[in-house]
């Protein structure tokens, strides 16, 4: 078993709750007596996440930062998160950037774990990180609602991590979206009430959107001409790359959003693919986006 997508698929056989929503979001949403909670968990590896000799307190922020991002696509309030650290070389500087993460979003650390890798284990290193959010309405959206007729929307400009990463890290006018992305938390509870499906990007603007689609058991046609990208020139690469963390969503047509964001296709009924760019069926075989 050697991808993500199989390992997911075999995890859907077992015992799920309902709260897990079938694997097929960014969080589970669980209610517990009147209050709802969202729960997400994302893990970053050494080597895959960020680079060797990476900047540690960056490490921190971002692997904090994503995790309110999936949050931020529920349109969730966070709770506070639970850190899962692996020790060794920068752990001041790993603390440093925790600290100033959980200052920026007021996010308390609730408790977690820590380990040291040795022998033959000690190496690359890896963290994970639980963020627990409190809905802010309900239902809470899901990649699952997006409906024919609706409009496909995406929040600000893509392609500026990967932008930033090729300028060298903190470095440049796009250093920071890739060392220190920003979780649209305001957006996402601004938007809840409004949005039909929604989720962050993370692996590329394509490859999302077909998940998306997928989810919803729809197809998303989008038009590329009218996709926000950082260079037009690599607009291909900029919808590809990842790590961008802007919000997707589909809103019933005609809707007054109450923040910006670029309307980039709608949705149809399902056809032979959940995703269709400038007309032409698309799957994730077709390189769409990172996938592990």
């Amino acid at each position: 078993m050697t991808s993500e997508a199989k390992f997911i698929e075999a995890l859907r056989k077992l015992l799920l709750h309902p709260a897990a929503r079938g694997l097929e979001d960014d969080c589970a949403v669980l209610s517990i007596g009147g209050e709802t909670l969202v729960l997400t968990h994302d893990m970053m590896a050494e080597g895959t996440h960020f680079p060797v000799g990476a900047d540690m307190a960056d490490v921190a922020w971002k692997l904090v930062a994503v995790n309110l991002s999936d949050l931020a696509a529920k349109g969730a309030e966070p709770i506070g998160v639970l850190l899962g650290h692996m020790l060794g070389e920068g752990d001041e500087r790993f603390l440093e950037g925790l600290g100033e993460v959980l200052r920026t979003y007021a996010v308390p650390l609730l408790g977690g774990d820590t380990i040291r890798g040795t022998g033959r284990s000690e190496g690359a290193r890896a963290f994970g990180l639980t963020a627990i959010g409190r809905a802010t309405h309900v239902p809470v959206p899901d990649r699952r609602g997006a409906r024919p007729g609706d409009s496909v929307y995406v929040t600000g400009t893509l392609g500026r991590a990967m932008l930033g990463f090729e300028q060298g890290q903190g470095t440049g006018a796009y250093g920071e979206a890739y060392t220190r992305p920003r979780p649209l938390l305001g957006e996402g509870r601004a938007l809840a009430p409004q949005v039909t499906a929604m989720m962050d990007i993370s692996d590329g603007l394509l490859l999302d959107a077909w998940r998306l689609g997928e989810a919803s058991r729809v197809t998303l046609a989008l038009d590329s001409a009218h996709f926000p990208v950082a260079d037009p020139a690599r607009r291909d690469d900029c919808v590809r790359w990842g790590d961008d963390y802007e919000l997707l969503f589909a809103a019933p047509a005609g809707t007054a959003l109450p923040v910006e964001a670029t309307r980039i296709g709608t949705v149809a009924a399902r056809g032979a693919s959940a995703l269709l760019v400038d007309g032409n069926p698309m799957s994730p075989q077709d390189g769409l986006g990172y996938r592990h």
